[in-house]
């Protein structure tokens, strides 16, 4: 029933207008979308600052390595004997084995190598996580 300027009837449509809650829940979605992209996984690893990092459209699985030398697969806790077998089970074709190291800047060299040498020897490629240098456009 649509309201005319002659009518006389006092009636008045009792419907919710729910446009503006679907756009209110699109923007959130849009947001939640890009936001679960970004975070990270829940150890906290201060990684090594470097000049440049390179991009990478890869999707690999985590070695998570503290500075005390504790490693994690993503966030369970492995061995290193385990990391190739794990990422083995991980991968979809044998051309997508590989994983990201994320190392403590405190982490001794020595865990760091041995877990290159160990993917290396089961063909896994490895790549390294770094954060870009922070410029300080200042005097």
């Amino acid at each position: 029933m649509a309201f005319s300027p002659g009518s006389r009837d006092d009636s008045q449509i009792a419907e919710i207008n729910v446009t503006p809650f679907v756009d209110v829940v699109l923007v959130l979605l849009i947001i939640f979308m890009i936001t679960a992209g970004v975070t990270e996984f829940g150890l906290e690893i201060d990684v090594p600052r470097t000049k440049e990092v390179a991009g990478s459209a890869q999707d690999f699985s985590f070695v998570n390595i503290t500075s005390t030398g504790e490693l994690f697969y993503n966030t369970e806790p492995v061995m290193l004997e385990d990391i190739a077998v794990r990422v083995e089970e991980d991968a979809d074709s044998p051309d997508e084995m590989g994983i990201y190291v994320r190392a403590h800047k405190t982490t001794p060299w020595e865990v760091i190598a041995q877990v290159v040498a160990q993917c290396g020897a089961a063909g896994v490629e490895v790549a390294m996580v770094t954060k870009p240098l922070e410029r300080n456009p200042g005097p």
